[in-house]
């Protein structure tokens, strides 16, 4: 009798348990004001209005001033990165910066694509849209979403922009882009209320495709904008055509992702794992416990404490440009933690990195984009959309250097209807703009196999 009722237990556990995993959950959320004071009586604002950047003498002198009136601090002897930015190659960047790098010619180059503002929940979204050129007859452009990340920006998608508008192979896909700013960051306002969670990102990014007439679209995202665009698919995801990624931690690690960290090394067939997977995670407490501590102070900051050490950021370029640029020697390679240069300028131009630094500096956005992970962060790590899998069609862009890496089996918990897991030749967590080649011809073959699906 008593093993009969054990038996009937453990048979309707499972059954309990699979048919919790096979509910499909919506994510739910509510209109937001984000603009100064209340909502202003009357309708709503849809206007799309053409946007510049622009920039003038006084804008630049002010920059050089603070430049020139900069104090270097030496930087420990033979310590390279591992303290942060080195100060003695910090002062050759800021010496090309003051005498050669040329913020006219990279506002020329910011608007060869189309820019525009739109108002949604009280504040200004901006965005870059670009639309392919003479299309073949017949053919129909397909829309995509794609989101940046920090301290990234619009500006990481500018090299992989043509490859999807204007591709080479005439088989492949022609893409329309649309690439906003998160709220906070670069040209979009920033939110004048607290509470503007990745959640509110994509609701308003929802609202903002939805303006441009897209019913249905793809979306692409990394770093801020891998939850962004995920939690697209969750509220959305009948519009969600599909989901791109190049980053996904495990939000909420389950029992599989668990017992494979446990035992993965062991029977690494098991959990799927190949040798680059075993490399990455063992010994686990060097590779996820002590190098998470190593490159996560930022965040601990940010997720705190963000309007203080922003202040500063603020008033200094110099300061701002160690800040943002360590993050892209580090986090393309950690081992260029080792080089006395950071490794910067072998997988990236310096015209390009301080592009991306001025767009902080002269948008004074700074204090604003790091507040996303306050909002994020202090609302706890048990949020509906951390437990909630993704029901959309997504494909994973898996790069070696990747900040985080992450199995496809620990991809596959949250994703349940991942098609396409490519481990990609190389590459760190800023891909779009260290390999757009790599990352546009990912996006084309999961975006065919969509296509031909449907």
């Amino acid at each position: 009798m008593f093993t009969e009722i054990l038996l009937a237990l453990v048979v309707g556990g499972v059954v309990y348990f699979l048919v919790q995993r096979s509910k499909r959950h919506q994510l739910k959320s509510e209109d937001g004001w984000w603009g100064e004071g209340t909502p202003m009586a009357g309708e709503e604002d849809l206007s799309i209005r053409p946007y510049t950047v622009q920039t003038d003498d006084e804008e630049l002198e002010d920059l050089y001033r603070r430049i020139d009136q900069t104090r270097p601090f030496p930087s420990l002897e033979d310590s390279q990165f591992n303290y942060g930015f080195n100060s003695h190659y910090l002062q050759k960047v800021v010496t090309y910066w003051r005498r050669d790098f040329d913020w006219r010619r990279q506002v020329e180059k910011l608007n060869k694509f189309p820019h525009y503002k739109t108002n949604i929940e009280g504040i200004d979204v901006h965005y870059v849209h670009v639309r392919p050129k003479n299309l073949p007859e017949g053919v129909t452009a397909v829309p995509l979403l794609m989101v940046h990340g920090w301290p990234g920006s619009f500006y990481e998608f500018y090299r992989m922009i043509p490859l999807l508008t204007q591709p080479s192979n005439p088989d492949d896909i022609v893409f329309e882009v649309v690439c906003p700013s998160i709220p906070g960051y670069g040209f979009s306002e920033a939110p004048h209320k607290k509470g503007f969670d990745s959640v509110c990102a994509a609701r308003v990014f929802h609202k903002l495709m939805k303006r441009l007439g897209f019913q249905q679209f793809y979306a692409h995202g990394g770093d801020w904008g891998w939850i962004v665009t995920t939690n697209m698919a969750q509220l959305e995801p009948k519009i969600i055509k599909g989901l791109h990624l190049n980053f996904a931690p495990p939000s909420k690690p389950g029992l599989p992702v668990v017992l494979s960290i446990m035992l993965g090394r062991s029977f690494p067939k098991l959990f799927g794992f190949n040798e680059h997977d075993i490399q990455r995670i063992y010994p686990v407490v060097q590779n996820l416990v002590v190098e998470s501590v190593k490159e996560s102070g930022y965040m601990h900051i940010q997720a705190t404490k963000p309007d203080t050490v922003g202040r500063a950021l603020n008033d200094s370029p110099v300061g701002l440009a160690a800040y943002i640029l360590e993050k892209f020697s580090t986090w393309t390679d950690h081992d260029f933690r080792n080089l006395d240069d950071g490794g910067l300028t072998r997988k990236f131009s310096l015209d390009d990195l301080l592009t991306n630094v001025m767009i902080y500096w002269t948008s004074g956005c700074i204090i604003s984009s790091m507040r996303f992970y306050k909002e994020n962060f202090s609302k706890g790590l048990d949020q509906p959309h951390s437990k909630m899998p993704v029901h959309v069609p997504t494909g994973y862009a898996c790069f070696p250097n990747e900040l985080m890496h992450t199995p496809k089996l620990w991809v596959q918990q949250k994703y349940r209807e991942l098609k396409t897991f490519t481990p990609m030749a190389r590459g760190g967590h800023f891909a779009a703009m260290e390999e757009p080649e790599l990352m546009a011809q990912d996006i084309q073959n999961f975006t065919k196999m969509q296509e031909k699906m449907k």
